[in-house]
């Protein structure tokens, strides 16, 4: 009776102890779940690699003793066999399925190698040749961005520091400051960020309550409050927490890049682009859809990609597409091409930066050949939503040569050239970058043009860098490009007088000139783009302004000058 009692009790010690196991066994599968969020997604590695870790948590915790004997002992042929059998049924069927999932890893991997799909992986980006007049629209001097994205982080910082009652509690998120077209106009913009988790734990009720946004033209800066806090984001905590929400929302999506934007109401969402596979089971990484979550109230919808609204402007990291022109100039005549001879092999140049061309956003970068001879053979724009890629045969300049170009005007002054943006001027393709100081302020701008780069003109504004970006096209490559000053409407009338008071000021990157003349109450406002006089004119000089005939009031836009 004894005998049975004690083999009861032993019974009951064995069922309870490998409950527990199984428990320990969920609950740490559970948190690296939590920490991790692998899509649960069969051509997701990541899930693999979660599948495996669990097969091998089990393998140990079934079999700890025979594990820990294998590796005390000197491993040979008749330990390795004794320790397989002691090991249990479930452990047993664990421990090979590991090895059916590490062999399948392995033969994915080959399947899908460049050796093997060099013109698939060509194919993933296509490019058509394109009309540089006819597709890039060509900016007028008062919409061209002059901010880039180390300038739009200073005026950032500067206006939260602003923030007296925020500034203790929040920081500017600097991960994101997406470029984007908002209200016809670029911008980058960045929501704010908790301070630290202290700060967490006092805020988080309320939520995130405002976004940064940098006009990329004038440089306002405006710190925009919401009605409602941004309650997801990615210094959330838990369930609010931006990845692990998209993951729970959408268990099997595979995510790449996040992006923040406004839609044009001015609603903050995060555009969470998902991804698919093109070639065999792990490679071809490419863009299908997007998730777009509002970031306030957490509510998510899933576009495929031909679906997606147009307001979002980026789908496609910069990092994706700029892996895809490789390979689209690598292995476009096979991959042993891509390795010896190398015949017609081309790549883009090392950076790249982004054009606002109508209500989208486009990547540019340059595409060089291999042999690294610091010219461009022509470049690309690629539409970040829809990845419409247009090729364009320039021979010309790669943008660090044009940088060098122009820092070498100004290196008395030590200024420091911003990553080119490629300019329409007068259908011409042109380099344009602002030059700054130590200090990270811009100074001056400059123009280079992409096919002579030893054409490089310089000015303290954009107007005068235009200007004397056009004599030099002129005198050095006998090149004439039209006349940038504003043409006047058919109603222009002329007001003469003798100048009574003058002021200028610095308006979106222009200098202003502001004048009043004898008897007459009007402020007359007069660009420098207007004309080149307009610096040298002082009180008591007599000018001829022209106007529209139809203007009145109090200021008065002045379309043309004369003195």
């Amino acid at each position: 009776m004894a005998v049975i009692e004690l083999n009861e009790t032993k019974s009951k010690k064995g069922f309870w102890a490998i409950l527990l196991n199984w428990l320990i066994y969920f609950v740490v599968l559970a948190g690296v779940y939590w920490f991790t969020l692998p899509p649960i997604n069969w051509h997701s590695k990541e899930f693999w690699h979660f599948v495996l870790f669990a097969l091998v948590l089990r393998v140990i915790m079934s079999g700890f003793e025979a594990v820990r004997k294998l590796i005390s002992q000197k491993p040979t042929k008749e330990t390795a066999k004794e320790t397989f059998k002691s090991f249990g049924l479930v452990s047993k069927i664990a421990g090979v399925t590991a090895a059916v999932i590490v062999l399948f890893l392995v033969v994915g991997g080959i399947i899908g190698a460049e050796l093997f799909n060099a013109s698939r992986y060509a194919d993933l980006i296509t490019t058509e040749d394109g009309d540089f007049s006819t597709d890039v629209a060509e900016l007028p001097m008062s919409s061209i961005p002059v901010v880039d994205r180390d300038t739009a982080e200073r005026l950032g910082l500067r206006k939260l520091g602003e923030m007296s009652d925020l500034v203790s509690q929040f920081e500017v998120d600097e991960y994101y400051y997406t470029q984007i077209n908002y209200k016809g106009n670029p911008y980058r913009v960045t929501p704010l960020m908790y301070g630290d988790a202290f700060k967490w734990l006092n805020n988080q009720s309320e939520g995130i309550p405002a976004y940064i946004t940098v006009n990329m033209v004038t440089q306002e800066t405006a710190l925009v409050r919401l009605e409602q806090g941004m309650r997801y984001s990615d210094t959330e905590y838990f369930l609010r927490d931006l990845n692990r929400h998209l993951r729970f929302q959408y268990p099997t999506k595979i995510f790449d890049n996040v992006s923040f934007e406004l839609d044009e109401n001015g609603t903050p969402y995060f555009v969470a682009s998902t991804v698919g596979y093109r070639i065999g089971v792990f490679s071809g990484r490419d863009i299908n859809g997007a998730v777009l979550c509002n970031a306030v109230t957490g509510e998510c919808t899933y576009y495929d990609l031909a679906d997606v609204p147009t307001w979002v402007d980026q789908v496609y990291s910069s990092d994706l597409l700029l892996q895809q022109l490789v390979y689209n100039g690598k292995y476009q005549s096979g991959f042993f091409n891509s390795i010896f001879g190398q015949k017609g092999v081309l790549q883009p140049t090392d950076g790249y930066n982004y054009i606002a061309n109508e209500d989208d956003v486009y990547l540019y970068t340059g595409i060089t050949s291999v042999a690294g001879d610091e010219s461009n053979v022509g470049f690309v724009l690629v539409n970040l939503r829809t990845k419409e890629t247009a090729y364009y045969t320039c021979p010309g300049a790669e943008e660090y040569s044009a940088m060098e170009s122009a820092q070498g005007v100004v290196q008395d002054l030590g200024y420091r050239a911003t990553f080119p943006l490629l300019l329409n001027v007068s259908d011409r393709p042109t380099y344009f970058m602002s030059l700054k100081d130590s200090a990270g302020l811009v100074k001056m701008y400059a123009y280079v043009d992409v096919q002579q780069y030893q054409v490089v003109a310089t000015g303290t504004t954009i107007p005068a860098a235009r200007e004397a970006y056009a004599e030099k096209l002129k005198a050095e490559a006998n090149i004439e490009i039209e006349d940038s000053t504003p043409k006047q409407p058919d109603d222009a009338k002329q007001v003469s007088g003798r100048v009574q008071a003058l002021s200028s000021a610095v308006v979106g990157g222009e200098t202003c000139y502001y004048m009043m003349l004898e008897n007459d109450p009007a402020v007359y406002v007069a660009k420098v783009s207007v004309s080149h006089k307009l610096p040298f004119v002082k009180t008591g000089d007599t000018v001829t302004l022209t106007v529209s005939a139809t203007a009145q009031g109090e200021k008065i836009d002045v379309l043309g000058f004369g003195a």
